[in-house]
């Protein structure tokens, strides 16, 4: 069977429109088809239904690219273990969105785009199952981590010290999934806010946010001493490790973490480039981990971390949202630049950056991880 991505990518363009009723219509279908299944994901299903088709659609514009996909596939695969999944559970969810494309691509449907269904998925599975049965040789499905740490810097945001019972390996940048005791098999991701560390301790910065089950657990009711559960570590938006040249990090809020954890092993890899770290909330009691970063600005003089307020008149320092602040500067054309916060200021700031000159190829980019 061979893959063709043209045919998977036309016939996906007239299921996007209609995301939310495919993205039900599949699980239904799935649940209908395999109700043991059921079990195994949250009660509420919305985040969940989000990211499959987030999931979904980044495999489908990335089947003409196999590197690309071929390791965005492999981490999924490796972190579905800490969910239960096998081999054969493939077969089901194949089965269902197979059904859910036919449906919703019914008028260009043909046993041609059938076809390039059933290769791609085959090709997706077999890399996903290739990947966590490797995974499972050498490290856990998930990892037991204590909480050594608990900092309420805000009424709404925390740092959280934890000590993993076993090293969890990751990249600065990267991200984990964590479940608590109090919503089971409800799983947020949180970036890893610190470099890998000789203690293996990791810090994650958690938001609280309306409505957030596992967010609001980890700010209101989780105490020292109580234990997390951690998915493998996950994301792409990783040190360019080689390069040379200047770095400008855009942090908005939360997002701050993984931007720390980068800029934390630029310094310890003994490289001398110029950061610029433009960190921005809406009110400068949210500037949550500031005394921090001065911290680090005065031991490395080749920081220069910049504090933005967008929300409050009075701020006498820097004012404005961030991506109209990047543009206040000399070109960050010749940096590199990683970005991260919330999505409509992160898409806004990377638009912005790429009309001043900035290559899209050194712009690195992720959204706050946590309840979404």
């Amino acid at each position: 069977m061979t893959l063709n991505p043209r045919l998977v990518k036309e016939s996906f363009s007239l299921v996007e429109p209609v995301a939310d009723k495919a993205t039900a219509y599949f699980y239904g279908r799935l649940f209908a088809e395999n109700p043991h299944l059921r079990s195994m994901f949250p009660p509420a299903m919305n985040v969940q239904r989000d990211r499959l088709f987030s999931a979904l659609t980044r495999i489908v514009w990335s089947l003409d690219s196999p590197e690309g996909m071929a390791a965005y596939l492999g981490q999924l695969g490796r972190d579905h273990r800490k969910y239960g999944v096998v081999a054969e559970h493939y077969t089901a969810v194949g089965n269902a969105l197979l059904a859910t494309i036919r449906r919703f691509a019914a008028e260009v449907w043909n046993d041609e785009i059938e076809a390039a269904w059933t290769a791609a998925f085959a090709e997706a599975s077999k890399l996903m199952i290739e990947a966590a049965e490797s995974d499972a040789g050498t490290s856990p499905a998930w990892w037991l981590a204590e909480v050594v740490d608990h900092e309420l810097r805000h009424r709404d945001i925390a740092v959280i010290t934890l000590r993993p019972a076993q090293p969890l390996p990751y990249t600065p940048g990267q991200y984990v999934t964590v479940q608590t005791a109090r919503w089971p098999r409800v799983w947020r991701m949180f970036s890893i806010a610190n470099a890998p560390r000789e203690d293996h301790m990791i810090k994650l910065h958690v938001r609280s946010v309306p409505g957030g089950w596992v967010s609001t657990a980890l700010i209101r009711h989780t105490r020292i001493g109580d234990t997390l559960m951690l998915g493998q570590a996950m994301g792409t938006m990783t040190p360019c490790e080689h390069s040379e040249r200047d770095v400008l990090c855009v942090a908005g809020g939360t997002g701050l973490a993984p931007l720390k954890a980068i800029v934390e092993h630029i310094i310890a890899s003994g490289r001398r480039p110029n950061i610029h770290l433009l960190f921005g909330a809406r009110t400068a009691a949210e500037l949550y981990d500031l005394p921090d970063l001065i911290r680090m600005q005065s031991s490395f003089p080749w920081l220069r971390v910049l504090p933005v307020v967008s929300d409050e008149p009075g701020y006498e320092g820097m004012r404005g949202h961030l991506p109209e602040v990047t543009q206040r500067f000399h070109s960050w054309s010749e940096h590199d630049v990683y970005v991260c916060g919330p999505s409509a200021m992160v898409d806004e700031t990377v638009r912005r950056l790429q009309g001043d000159g900035v290559p899209p190829a050194r712009i690195h980019r992720d959204v706050v991880h946590g309840e979404r």
